[in-house]
């Protein structure tokens, strides 16, 4: 049964899509090797996650002698607000202020980031009332 193209990644999965999406596409070396340190991952674990990154489309590979070389097929902005749509929904019954909401009221933001959001916003609205 294929899977369904409109899948989250697990938290491995997007460590791995994280580092693709900085390299613009490598091998599972260049994957591994771009990991944190205390990541000690085998190998043969890294191929596994790209196969299956692969099989849910979120990557493609092609071969370079012994190599596969994988490069992701979606961008970082798509995944984010394909994210953020699914956190809309199961979370916060697909009210996106509600999210904002509890971003906002979050004590460890600082006024310059409330301020960031602010600017973000005025300037969304300024470019949609035309």
């Amino acid at each position: 049964m294929k899977k369904k193209k409109s899948e989250l990644l697990t938290e491995v999965e997007l460590e791995f899509m994280t580092e693709l999406w900085a390299l613009g596409e490598g091998t599972v070396r260049d994957v591994l090797n771009n990991l944190p340190d205390d990541r000690n991952l085998a190998y043969t674990s890294g191929a596994t996650i790209l196969r299956i990154l692969e099989q849910k489309d979120f990557a493609t590979s092609r071969k370079e002698g012994k190599s596969h070389v994988y490069r992701p097929t979606l961008s970082k902005d798509t995944y984010q607000t394909r994210s953020l749509k699914d956190l809309s929904m199961k979370l916060f019954d697909d009210t996106p202020a509600s999210l904002v909401a509890r971003l906002v009221d979050d004590d460890e933001l600082t006024e310059e980031a409330l301020g960031q959001i602010r600017a973000l916003v005025d300037r969304r609205l300024k470019h949609d009332s035309g």
